[in-house]
């Protein structure tokens, strides 16, 4: 069983270990290129939790709750998806952003659990990944997202961006 909650600064080295398994296993995968460095970097980690945007993944059999997996959801409009290019928003309805998922490899299904948690919250979703992150391209369509077109990241690079609307 597992369980979710707000991530908190105590957090931060075990999400960096958990960022550090997602950018080997993405670049054993085909997808060196997404998460290039050491990002996202602590300082980012702290903003996302500050802003209560910041959440983890738990092990509820367990005395501490040992964090598997996290991700990052945002309410409200999100500046790198103000333009779209090579396609359209499926609606301009108030929606979150999934960003930041990542798993320790120790549970699968995780963007199922973080959007069982969004739709708790939230009728549009909205996510983005690397042309390379075939695995999460999969995800996201298993998860009724559709292709909505290109998005640009801050610093200039492409990500394919998905939507979900909830059904009336």
């Amino acid at each position: 069983m597992t369980a979710i909650r707000k991530s908190t600064y105590d957090d931060i080295p075990r999400l960096l270990e958990i960022f550090a398994a997602a950018r080997k296993f993405m670049a054993e995968t085909g997808n060196p290129g997404q998460w290039e460095g050491s990002y996202p970097g602590e300082q980012l980690l702290r903003e996302d939790i500050a802003s209560g945007d910041s959440y983890v993944i738990v092990r509820q059999d367990t005395d501490g709750g040992d964090i598997l997996a996290t991700f990052v959801l945002r309410g409200g409009e999100d500046p790198t998806y103000k333009v779209i290019y090579d396609g359209a928003w499926r609606d301009n309805s108030p929606y979150a952003t999934i960003h930041r998922i990542a798993s320790s490899g120790e549970i699968h299904g995780v963007l199922h659990i973080a959007m069982g948690y969004a739709l708790k919250h939230y009728k549009s979703i909205r996510i983005d990944t690397h042309r390379d992150n075939i695995i999460m391209q999969k995800a996201i369509l298993r998860e009724g997202f559709i292709y909505c077109g290109i998005i640009l990241c801050r610093d200039g690079s492409e990500r394919l961006a998905y939507q979900y609307c909830s059904p009336a």
